[in-house]
């Protein structure tokens, strides 16, 4: 898979005349928040304008989001129709993401299914797991596998099953294994870049328009305990 990057240091991973996925850098966020900053969708629409020297607006749609402190892969729809296609894909759980984290700790198994409730506290911006259900809480689960021991740490892959607020952040915590770098789950300390060591490393979908399977694999950051997995 070729991977392409442009003046703004954007990370191509896939495109074609419906879609394009490229690999989110640590601080990008996907969309425009309260903060003001260039969202990553702005980018790609400069990079798509300048590229195919289109005039006017170009139409960018946004299917998915990653958190602000974590990189990998992210898709967006070119048309309206791959949009709503897209889009249903994601909401009928049709695609299969996997995720690479850095724990600081071992975890208990080294390959089992989580299950927890999270309830999400929007004050502050983070999600609380529970070992049963509780008011206002939602069932999520995932399945993680230890792939392997570093120097320091512990590299897991985990598949989603579930598409909870910070799900892999606040279930790998709850089990004593907090990501590197993530302090708002009880890691010691941050990163120097802010971010935190969870990417999200593979996509597979069935493509909205082509209708064929699509697999997408997002290079790991430039970074020293991510290039020794």
């Amino acid at each position: 898979m070729k991977i392409v990057s442009d003046k703004n240091n954007l990370q191509v991973i896939y495109e074609d005349n419906h879609i394009i996925a490229v690999n989110k850098r640590v601080g990008d966020i996907v969309q425009g928040d309260k903060t003001g900053d260039k969202p990553l969708s702005d980018v790609v629409k400069e990079y798509i304008k300048e590229k195919y020297n289109k005039p006017g607006e170009v139409f960018l749609g946004v299917v998915h989001r990653l958190d602000r402190p974590t990189t990998g892969i992210v898709v967006f729809a070119r048309t309206s129709k791959a949009l709503t296609r897209l889009n249903d894909l994601f909401k009928n759980r049709e695609t299969q993401k996997t995720y690479w984290a850095v724990v600081k700790n071992r975890p208990p198994y080294n390959e089992a299914t989580l299950v927890h409730y999270l309830k999400r506290n929007e004050k502050n911006n983070t999600s609380k797991a529970y070992n049963k259900e509780v008011p206002g809480s939602k069932k999520a689960s995932l399945d993680y596998r230890l792939i392997k021991t570093l120097d320091n740490y512990f590299a897991l892959e985990v598949n989603l099953h579930t598409g909870r607020h910070h799900q892999i952040r606040a279930q790998l915590s709850a089990i004593g294994c907090p990501i590197k770098g993530d302090l708002k789950y009880g890691a010691e300390r941050s990163n120097t870049d802010g971010g935190i060591h969870l990417h999200a490393r593979s996509l597979k979908f069935i493509h909205p328009v082509l209708k064929e399977e699509i697999k997408l694999v997002a290079p790991v950051p430039d970074d020293a305990v991510w290039k020794s997995i």
